[in-house]
């Protein structure tokens, strides 16, 4: 049942907004800028007007901010197409060109010509042209009495309609996103970029250091950053890759200021974050802290350990798994980070203290049975699926993302089902995709790390995996036995015996599938998910869905006149403001918000894996040789400030007052990655390269006069 608690609490900032705004957060719409958030930008310092943000009208700094390869986000810093980003986020593309002989990752790479640049097979980049909201459209029709799948039809029927007939340029594509938990619809139109090409990055010791212990921490020592050319066609259009494109003239591109930052200074990040989880109620909150993380944690710990201890004594292995391993590394630690942050925030007691303050506003309206029902209902719910999520969560890092041999048996099985569900011909035609697909797979598999990593994952499965749940062959017997026979004989463990295997008809196929060992394992695995878990789960979570949108309802319709509420982050283009801002995650300990190159002199340890340093940058910190990037003998390298960012926004802008850039968005403090889900403005700060120590090392360091004399540097 919904307790009541004492309102002995200022109204949260999910709820409210005060003066102090820019300090409690918020990632906003740029097309919805116009009114409060400008003048209260305005009033930190902005010298541009919304308008200078976004237009359709004329050029606007929309133009100019990309989303990256579907996940990071990009910036055009010159008029010949070139786009800045950071180093993770272009590093499967340096993987990719990357071998013992050539080792990009390891001593980097620069174009000096534009014929020395590196197309990379798939790598998108995507504009949006316009945004329009279209909430009156998509709802239209859809009533408060049906049920969710009545209601989800409606809006999928809506949206397609909407999406077909909408007026746009030919090489120009709409997508429809819901926004406040499907309460808002937001049309925007994109355009997609196919013809993307390497020209710089610096070596890992530099674009990587400090790696994964650094990762998510500050002080911050890391160049995390990449270059890359957009190509167009003739017209500057949209094209597949061909020698014949073009570098693509864009509508805006930023200028980069060297006059340096303090604190204090406004800053602006425009980007793609990911998900946010802002709204969620306390008992939500209480199940991810309690239940999904540490179970998300355990896995991917065993995982890196087993991994790390690989990489370390196999160069070729490295290379293999550095990308995979930084990829896993990366939101096991943001989770331990995000759980230490919400314990110290008090999350679910803050969140229970603000759902009071909403019953209180319930009452007060004349609504307070619906609304505390709601809250009942939550409570219902979240109890009814946490057995289901935990076994979703281990079924999906067990066997679909950390054991690579499961994760391809795990497709196999998806190949398998699509013959009995729609026939051969889809079989074969989802066989031929995967035969074309897999090959770059299993380039960087390794079977003796794989299974390893099986080992250690399968007794976590056999010991914390719901007994409830599991099919009759699994529930009292170790999946981990004998896995030393089933790597050596599964065709999974092998693209050559594996290519051979799925030579033949369907039913061959599917015959000599049956009788492998690693697919039988993974079938095993993905039926006891697929028939006791995935279906049930789905079930509660829709309920919920339909809760917390009527949630969300709530909480637009009783906020005051004067709150200003964001949709959480759902990977489409927004902008958040703040400023350069030092912080104290605890008693005594104070960060100030800007490190220099000296900090890296300080971790320095020659030949270690990750705080090695290359000769030629210990040279030009001793000589201080920073050209015209130093500060008064120093060399600026990050900061930090109080943007409210998130995955998604790696790679984004880093904006002065003016528009100009100053630094590149990398990653936020290990204290606040709790952001996500309720963020602090105490503790919670983005991490920024300085775009000074970003030109330092393209031309100090790389000698690149080529791609500096195409930027715009100002002071």
């Amino acid at each position: 049942m919904f307790k009541k608690y004492t309102l002995n609490y200022v109204i949260l900032a999910l709820l409210w907004a005060g003066t102090a705004f820019a300090q409690q957060g918020g990632m906003w719409i740029p097309s919805l800028l116009k009114g409060r958030n400008e003048a209260e930008m305005k009033k930190l310092g902005l010298k541009l007007s919304a308008d200078d943000i976004y237009s359709i009208n004329h050029s606007s700094l929309k133009d100019a901010v990309p989303q990256f390869d579907g996940g990071c986000t990009a910036e055009v810093i010159s008029p010949e197409g070139l786009i800045l980003t950071n180093h993770h986020c272009g590093f499967d593309a340096i993987q990719n060109h990357s071998s013992v002989e050539h080792d990009y990752l390891r001593d980097g790479f620069w174009a000096y010509s534009k014929q020395q640049e590196l197309p990379n097979k798939g790598m998108v980049v995507t504009f949006v042209a316009r945004i329009e909201e279209v909430t009156k459209t998509i709802l239209d029709g859809v009533s408060d009495t049906d049920d969710e799948a009545a209601k989800a039809q409606k809006i999928q029927t809506n949206i397609a309609k909407l999406t077909k007939d909408f007026v746009r340029e030919t090489w120009q594509e709409v997508m429809v996103r819901s926004m406040f938990d499907g309460n808002q619809y937001i049309l925007f139109v994109t355009e997609t970029f196919r013809d993307i090409r390497l020209v710089g990055a610096p070596p890992s010791s530099i674009g990587k250091f400090g790696s994964d212990t650094d990762n998510w921490v500050w002080p911050r020592h890391t160049g995390d950053f990449s270059l890359f050319r957009i190509y167009a066609d003739a017209d500057n259009h949209p094209a597949e890759f061909a020698n014949t494109n073009v570098p693509y003239k864009p509508k805006h591109f930023f200028p980069i200021s060297i006059k340096g930052i303090k604190e204090g200074d406004f800053t602006m990040v425009m980007g793609y974050p990911g998900r946010t989880q802002e709204y969620l109620p306390a008992v939500a909150v209480e199940q991810i802290l309690n239940t999904i993380n540490p179970a998300r944690i355990e896995v991917r710990d065993a995982a890196l350990k087993i991994q790390d201890r690989y990489m370390r004594k196999d160069q070729a292995v490295k290379i293999q798994y550095a990308s995979k391993y930084a990829g896993v590394a990366n939101y096991w630690k943001k989770w331990i980070g995000e759980s230490k942050g919400l314990k110290k925030a008090h999350a679910v007691e803050e969140k229970k203290k603000m759902e009071a303050q909403l019953v209180l506003l319930a009452e007060k309206a004349g609504k307070k049975d619906q609304v505390v029902q709601l809250f009942n209902d939550f409570e219902t719910n979240y109890k009814a699926i946490e057995s289901l999520a935990l076994a979703r969560e281990l079924f999906n890092e067990i066997a679909v993302r950390n054991t690579e041999l499961l994760s391809v048996g795990i497709k196999l099985y998806m190949m398998d089902q699509l013959f009995v569900t729609k026939g051969e011909a889809a079989f074969n035609d989802r066989k031929t995709k995967m035969l074309a697909g897999l090959g770059d797979f299993y380039k960087d598999f390794n079977p003796v790390v794989d299974q390893d990593v099986a080992q250690a994952l399968l007794e976590i499965y056999h010991n914390k995996y719901p007994k409830a749940f599991k099919v009759a062959e699994l529930q009292n017997s170790n999946p981990a036995l004998n896995l030393s026979k089933l790597y050596q004989e599964s065709a999974l463990a092998d693209w050559t015996k594996l290519q051979a295997l799925l030579q033949g008809s369907a039913q061959e196929v599917r015959t000599k599938l049956a009788a492998d060992p690693g697919f039988v394992l993974a079938s095993q695995l993905a039926v006891a998910h697929y028939k006791n878990v995935a279906g049930a789960y789905d079930l509660l979570n829709t309920k919920i869905a339909g809760l917390q949108r009527s949630y969300m309802k709530e909480i637009i319709a009783l906020s005051p006149a004067e709150a200003r509420l964001f949709p959480d982050a759902n990977s489409t283009l927004r902008i958040t403001y703040g400023k350069v801002k030092g912080y104290s995650p605890s008693d005594a300990v104070h960060y100030e918000p800007i490190t220099t190159l000296d900090g890296v002199l300080e971790k320095y340890i020659p030949g270690d894996y990750e705080f090695d340093v290359p000769q030629k940058l210990l040279q030009l910190h001793a000589k201080k040789d920073y050209g015209p990037y130093g500060d008064h003998g120093k060399m600026p390298l990050a900061f930090i400030a109080t943007n409210h960012t998130t995955g998604g926004n790696s790679g984004s802008p880093a904006l002065d007052a003016k528009g100009n850039l100053i630094g590149l968005n990398f990653d936020r403090v290990w204290e606040g990655t709790m952001s996500d889900i309720f963020y602090s403005p105490e503790i919670c700060r983005n991490i920024m390269v300085d775009a000074r120590y970003v030109l330092f090392i393209i031309d100090q360091f790389a000698g690149a006069k080529n791609i500096i004399s195409e930027l715009t540097i100002v002071k």
